[in-house]
């Protein structure tokens, strides 16, 4: 088995030199609002292009079959796709065999509206989403114009059932957030020779304990671990107790992680940085803090052999 370091190092590489045949790629790691942030002037990544990130999405090639998925339909999904031709071009458009919804907020998937008939006109693209969540789709304007005019074609999925597509299983687990349209849920996406987490919203890892699944378990139980990092102290927002935020603070989960071997430590991704998480900045002191407590923070672009 490869670790996450050195398997990230091989598809950094030239491509003369890459070998896999299916691959995860980063497409975004923002919460959903992206960053910079309407309505943040001050943000310097407005006059700053290389400091832009886009809202949180994984997509997933088999160079193999041709076939690709997408994980989160985002409002940064033109772009999304644009970049995902980048690793894998394909004469379809919009080329994708699968998109997996990990539940009804803005930033996971409101992206499907560039599929309809004002934009793309897409037919028949497979949606993945859980029974509530199709439901919301299939009834709610105006996606659910989506289904009639058969721009999308959902797919059901079920909590703790794998769904193979594209030479990948992929399951939903539930998760505690809030469900004020949907149920939440994170993936596992187990490839020909590795496996990934997917879990970009958690209200906290406590709640989950309670509900009888351990956050170390499911690193454990994968090769890469992508998982909600959406601020990273009480404090960031001035003015604002933030202890009651529906989010796990880095801070808290880099201090239950602390006793974790540095292998499994290794396998953390935090991902989707809210505006205000000064670790999407490359040289703030807090994401170096996270990489010097042997965490990793997901890169846009970071690609990650799942099948060789």
């Amino acid at each position: 088995m490869l670790s996450v370091a050195l398997s990230l190092a091989l598809i950094a590489a030239e491509p003369a030199v890459l070998t896999c045949t299916t691959e995860l790629v980063v497409l975004g790691v923002a919460q959903d609002g992206g960053a910079p942030q309407f309505g943040n002037s001050a943000d310097p990544a407005w006059s700053n292009p290389e400091l832009r990130r886009l809202a949180t999405s994984l997509g997933v090639v088999n160079h193999d079959t041709g076939q690709r998925l997408l994980f989160e339909a985002t409002p940064d999904l033109r772009e999304q796709l644009y970049r995902l031709d980048q690793v894998m071009m394909t004469e379809a458009r919009p080329g994708l065999d699968g998109i997996f919804l990990t539940h009804g907020h803005m930033g996971h998937y409101t992206g499907l509206m560039f599929l309809g008939f004002e934009s793309m006109g897409a037919q028949g693209v497979p949606v993945f989403a859980m029974p509530q969540m199709a439901q919301y789709l299939s009834t709610s304007g105006p996606w659910e114009q989506l289904v009639r005019y058969g721009n999308i074609a959902l797919q059901d999925l079920r909590e703790g059932e794998g769904a193979d597509v594209a030479g990948l299983t992929v399951t939903p687990f539930l998760v505690p957030h809030r469900q004020e349209y949907t149920e939440v849920v994170g993936f596992s996406i187990d490839g020909p020779d590795r496996s990934a987490l997917f879990l970009p919203d958690i209200d906290s890892w406590e709640e989950w304990d309670e509900e009888g699944t351990r956050i170390e378990d499911m690193i454990a139980s994968v090769d890469v671990a992508y998982l909600d990092a959406t601020f990273f102290a009480n404090g960031e927002i001035p003015g604002r107790d933030m202890s009651g935020f529906p989010h796990p603070f880095i801070t808290h989960s880099m201090a239950r992680f602390a006793d974790l071997p540095a292998t499994e430590k290794a396998k953390v991704r935090f991902i989707h940085f809210n505006h205000t998480n000064p670790v999407r900045f490359p040289d703030s002191p807090e994401r170096q803090q996270v990489l010097d407590a042997g965490f990793g923070l997901a890169d846009e672009g970071e690609r990650y052999c799942l099948g060789d």
